[in-house]
């Protein structure tokens, strides 16, 4: 006797119980060997956590429906109740929440297309800071005033985002305006380099490159001049304290200078 003729003659739900095992172990062997594969890629594309935690729970969603629908088929069941039923909750789920989802959808732009990595120091719209953690929702940013800001993940997708690491350290730049009291000279030679040449010594364990200074812009208003500081990567906490410090040794010889 053949195993088709033993096949034919085992009663229906036997049969129908051994195409569930089988499919099931299918399925099972499939999403093991493919999740894999998706840990193996990650870690050459050097995904967040969360990114590869995001596309594993896809893709554990994805197994469990075409699961459902296997078990569904082999055991004869209705699917209209199962269809009609996740076209309703869907329906809930989009008008109940539609804005929480606009935002995880975003979260997962963000973590596949990484803009920036945790502990790169960025400036998305009018924001500023240095990313410490990056969820299906929220952007977490240590900001200049040392607080922790959510930034929702939809509005980083809308924002212009700026990202000021390289190359192992922060390249922050800032602006500083002067008066016509001085000339461009006086102002670059007796205020700025004196006060970099000063912090630069003062600081030296704490920077990677002695900062620098540009003249941006001038008009009948006034100077603007660009000063640069490498700071390391990382050491958000280090550029909020020197940036100012800096500006301040600056600003403090120019006032000097000027009522002399």
């Amino acid at each position: 006797m053949s195993l088709l003729d033993i096949w034919s003659q085992l009663p229906k739900g036997a049969t129908q119980l051994i195409q569930s095992v089988v499919a099931i172990g299918v399925i099972f062997v499939a999403y093991k060997y493919l999740s894999r594969g998706i840990s193996r890629t990650g870690k050459k594309a050097e995904l967040e956590p969360h990114a590869m935690n995001a596309t594993k729970l896809i893709f554990r969603v994805a197994a469990i429906m075409v699961s459902s629908t296997v078990l569904l088929r082999v055991w004869d069941l209705p699917t209209d109740w199962f269809i009609g039923s996740s076209a309703l909750i869907g329906t809930f789920l989009g008008f109940g929440s539609s804005q929480t989802i606009n935002n995880v959808v975003a979260g997962f732009y963000v973590l596949v297309t990484q803009p920036f990595k945790v502990k790169d120091y960025v400036m998305i719209g009018n924001l500023e800071g240095q990313v410490e953690e990056i969820t299906i929702n929220y952007t977490n940013l240590y900001t200049p005033t040392f607080n922790l800001l959510k930034v929702p993940n939809k509005q980083v997708m809308n924002s212009r985002i700026l990202n000021l690491t390289h190359e192992g350290f922060i390249r922050y730049t800032f602006t500083v305006g002067f008066g016509h009291e001085l000339s461009n000279r006086v102002i670059l030679e007796e205020c700025i380099q004196p006060a970099i040449d000063e912090f630069h010594e003062r600081h030296a364990d704490e920077q990677l490159r002695k900062p620098e200074a540009y003249l941006e812009s001038g008009n009948r208003v006034g100077t603007v001049m660009l000063i640069r500081i490498f700071i390391p990567k990382g050491e958000a906490k280090t550029l909020h304290v020197l940036q100012p410090e800096l500006l301040a040794m600056i600003m403090d010889r120019w006032y000097a200078r000027r009522n002399s």
